[in-house]
């Protein structure tokens, strides 16, 4: 089995030299994390003057004060990615996900095509033989042109009325053309993975997939500073039984993954190339398995400035910012093992999660209870900061 390794090639963007990156490490010397920016090829810490990276993005003008930031050198930034695949020295610094006090908040249903895979979801009931004579009659009477309606119109709620009268309605057609969004949480704070990292995969699924996704990085305030990119990863036997077991089929350990750092808004980079963003997924497996996908932000249903306001809004706050999965075109329906079954994970398979803007996210699919135990919560970190005096 190859191993995974990181490099500037398969993790920056293209554009990376002229790119306002910024993001966390880990510090052995210290057992605790970094906030770092990454100026002239260089990591440099600036947790002297940022402890976190939510305190860095929620001050007054986040890029002015990236690019006057003082702070310490780690390294040249091809040494920090060269350490973070899983040819891993513990004595040196590695990646950590972009994000620590922020949470981890997720839009679902917010594509046609992902929307009608959830609806097979449900109507099949967590059975994925049962998945393709299903699709079949969805799409005859669904289709799967729905990008052009608008979520909450007049249009939207006549075609409600149609599938009710069909038999077909279904909840995540509810959150997927009606007036709200689905707005969920992802992890717990702090549980996120880096790139490099194992992700994992409950062992008690037999259906599950990677959701390849741009994140946006929000303040406090509800201002959008940057992107990342991110893997929702999704259980969909479990969630297909039920919706109400989202949160298993959601939270589990090492299930969500975010990297390899975040990309601020600036003269290169706006909100308008996260709404161009084309999302590539590979997806590499023992014996030579390859699936390729693609998941293009043009198409998707609701902007990503209205999914933000569903989230922060008068009825719900989060003082220390917030990152927000905006859902993924990616429905990966194509048999990998008997016809009929649609894809799933097996263990050791490699996902690559790459865009041009945000770079490469890379990850290796283990067991939720095979991968590294999270241990470092926010009482660590509290503790860790303090004993190193920045708090």
């Amino acid at each position: 089995m190859q191993t995974l390794q990181l490099n500037i090639e398969n993790s920056l963007p293209t554009d990376w030299e002229r790119a306002t990156l910024v993001g966390r490490v880990w510090l052995p010397a210290v057992q605790g994390p970094a906030v770092v920016v990454i100026r002239d090829g260089v990591v440099v810490d600036c947790t002297a003057q940022f402890p976190t990276l939510s305190l860095l993005l929620d001050s007054e003008a986040p890029l002015e004060t990236v690019r006057t930031l003082e702070g310490v050198p780690l390294g040249r930034i091809e040494s920090l990615l060269a350490n973070s695949g899983e040819a891993l020295d513990p004595d040196q610094p590695r990646l950590l996900a972009p994000v620590d006090l922020q949470v981890i908040k997720a839009a679902g249903v917010t594509f046609a095509a992902s929307m009608i895979e959830r609806v097979i979801e449900e109507k099949a009931g967590g059975d994925a033989q049962r998945a393709e004579q299903i699709r079949a009659l969805v799409h005859e009477v669904i289709g799967d042109n729905l990008r052009q309606l608008k979520p909450g119109s007049a249009e939207a709620m006549r075609l409600k009325q149609v599938l009710i009268d069909q038999g077909m309605w279904s909840q995540y057609l509810e959150v997927g053309i009606g007036p709200d969004a689905e707005i969920f949480t992802k992890a717990p704070v702090l549980a996120a993975v880096g790139s490099g990292s194992a992700v994992g995969i409950h062992p008690g699924s037999f259906w599950n997939n990677p959701e390849p996704e741009v994140v946006l990085a929000v303040d406090s305030q509800g201002r959008i500073h940057g992107a990342t990119l991110g893997n929702d990863v999704n259980l969909r036997d479990f969630e297909g039984r039920s919706a109400l077991l989202l949160s298993k089929a959601k939270d589990n350990n090492a299930s969500c993954a975010l990297g390899p750092f975040i990309r601020l808004f600036d003269e290169h980079f706006s909100l308008d190339d996260v709404r161009r963003c084309e999302v590539s997924l590979r997806i590499e497996g023992q014996g030579g398995y390859v699936l390729n996908g693609r998941s293009a932000m043009s198409q998707i249903s609701r902007d990503p400035e209205d999914l933000t306001a569903q989230a922060l809004n008068p009825n719900h706050q989060y003082p220390d910012g917030f990152v927000l999965f905006l859902g993924t075109l990616f429905a990966p329906t194509d048999d990998r093992d008997q016809p009929g079954q649609g894809f799933t994970h097996h263990e050791g398979d490699v996902v690559s999660i790459t865009s041009p803007a945000l770079g490469g996210l890379h990850n290796r699919v283990t067991t939720s209870d095979q991968a590294p135990p999270w241990v470092f919560g926010l009482g660590a970190l509290m503790r860790n900061l303090a004993g190193r005096g920045l708090l």
